[in-house]
């Protein structure tokens, strides 16, 4: 519970305060404020107010004006800021966990190190606001305004930022985790060097942002506006510096940059199909280990294994996703045991790529039907089909029985694609009577 001189001496107004707050030392100990009630009515105006390293623990302040006010290293877990006004307020380093921000106004406010974790800051606003490595983790900052905001490194893992104006925001160098952006406007936010990964974009608006060293995985931009993505630095310390790059696809962005400004891009992509090996396949649960064992095999090989396993419902685009990865292995196994979605994978891809084929198949079954025409269609970089009868012994052969015809195979298939065009002359079906014509 707070202490009752305190709270006496927090009546007397803010100069009388400040004044016993540091003159006494108890600045260094910090005031003992918890569970208070403190209201605009009972307490006036508290602007530029000294509350360094006090407690404010489960305090409940309501239509508090806090301009300016100086919260350095409070303890503010639980409090609860009712239409409170903490604009240019001192907030570094504060422990503000689970407290109680909604509605309430702390633009330009400093907010450095402090530790707003699983706090509400719905409808707040916040713009102007300095958070430079501040915990947001699982906070709920729902319709709230940060219009330029900095969130320079801050924690927004499972953040909610659901239709928030965060246009302008600094968000750089920010590893997001589950973070929520629904519907929220991003409008010239930087995004550079940060981390995107499991993020909801849905609807967003990401127009003019700045996205230079943005790594994205798994993120949902259903219905977002992506406009005029900018993947060169805003700041260049080169003697000749960029000209300046937009893309309007968020995913896309850094394979971009890559494909225009990485003169190695080539490299890059010859490793990955040298290392590469697509398998497809149905792995039920009680054949997993030709799975387990054929991949990690490959891996002891030094081959870097993708799986598709399709007893997972199939997507739309599942079909286009095999055939790029397909173009970038180095040979295929397809396993076309009890087939269900490979017949289709296969067709998708064999006639594209002149990539060595490898199918096994289990020594009970017989491949399906339409694979013999595939076979006579493709034969030159289809393989004959590989009996196996357990994983194994699989296993134990797939360096001669698997990799090895499949690299011997890969090295056909480039010797016959350097092959110069063999050409045919209609001189060559004139008899002498016709030749002589010409002379």
């Amino acid at each position: 519970m707070s202490d009752p001189d305190h709270i006496e001496r927090l009546r007397k107004g803010v100069a009388r305060w400040n004044k016993w707050y540091t003159e006494s030392g108890q600045k260094l100990i910090g005031a003992n404020l918890s569970g208070a009630v403190i209201s605009l009515g009972d307490f006036g105006n508290l602007e530029n107010i000294d509350l360094e390293n006090a407690d404010l623990s489960g305090a409940q302040v309501v239509n508090g004006l806090f301009t300016g006010a100086n919260f350095r290293r409070a303890k503010l877990a639980g409090a609860r800021f009712i239409g409170s006004v903490l604009s240019k307020a001192n907030l570094q380093e504060v422990y503000a966990r689970k407290a109680y921000f909604a509605g309430s106004v702390l633009d330009g406010a400093d907010l450095l190190r402090g530790q707003f974790s699983r706090t509400n800051l719905c409808q707040a606003s916040l713009d102007d606001v300095r958070c430079y490595e501040t915990s947001f983790m699982e906070a709920d900052v729902v319709d709230s305004s940060l219009r330029r905001a900095d969130l320079y490194r801050s924690d927004l893992r499972l953040t909610n930022f659901t239709r928030s104006d965060l246009t302008e925001a600094n968000l750089q160098e920010i590893a997001m985790y589950l973070t929520d952006f629904t519907d929220a406007n991003l409008t010239s936010a930087r995004l550079d060097h940060s981390s995107i990964v499991n993020v909801t974009m849905r609807g967003a608006v990401l127009k003019d942002c700045s996205v230079f060293g943005t790594s994205t995985w798994d993120v949902d931009l259903e219905g977002a506006v992506q406009t005029n993505l900018r993947i060169e630095p805003r700041e260049w310390y080169g003697e000749e510096p960029f000209e300046p790059i937009y893309v309007d696809d968020l995913e896309m962005a850094q394979l971009i940059y890559l494909m225009l400004r990485n003169p190695k891009i080539r490299n890059i992509i010859d490793t990955i199909s040298s290392k590469a090996v697509l398998i497809l396949g149905r792995f039920t649960q009680e054949r997993k280990a030709v799975l387990d064992g054929v991949r990690a095999r490959l891996r002891q090989l030094g081959f870097v294994p993708i799986v598709f396993d399709f007893e997972r419902p199939t997507r739309l685009d599942f079909t286009e996703t095999v055939r790029t990865l397909a173009g970038l292995s180095r040979f295929i196994i397809a396993d076309i045991t009890n087939p269900r979605s490979s017949p289709l994978e296969l067709e998708a891809t064999m006639p594209d790529y002149m990539i060595p084929f490898v199918p096994i198949i289990h020594e009970d079954e017989e491949p399906f039907a339409m694979f013999r025409d595939l076979k006579q269609k493709y034969g030159n970089w289809v393989l004959d089909v590989l009996r196996y009868d357990s994983a194994d012994n699989l296993v134990k052969v797939l360096d001669r029985a698997v990799v090895r015809p499949a690299l011997e195979k890969g090295q056909e298939l480039l010797l016959k694609k350097a092959e110069d065009i063999r050409s045919r002359h209609v001189m060559d079906y004139m008899g002498p009577e016709g030749k002589n014509l010409f002379k």
